[in-house]
């Protein structure tokens, strides 16, 4: 009974792969520490880091709910 429930939770969205709500909030989570790895290299100088906080947030937002 419990594999019919994970196969409801899990859905087709714009990703690849098919996701659950743990595996589309993973992937934002690894989105946003590469994100930031990458701004504070080369746009530090420039924006500051919460800007690609923001940013992060609302890609984070769109993903766990559209992926």
């Amino acid at each position: 009974m419990a594999g019919v429930q994970s196969q409801k939770t899990q859905r087709d969205g714009f990703l690849p792969i098919r996701t659950n709500g743990f595996d589309r909030g993973f992937i934002s989570v690894v989105i946003l520490i590469l994100v930031h790895l990458l701004w504070m290299r080369f746009l530090e100088g420039v924006l500051p880091l919460w800007v690609a906080t923001v940013l992060c947030l609302a890609l984070a937002v769109f993903i766990i709910r559209k992926g």
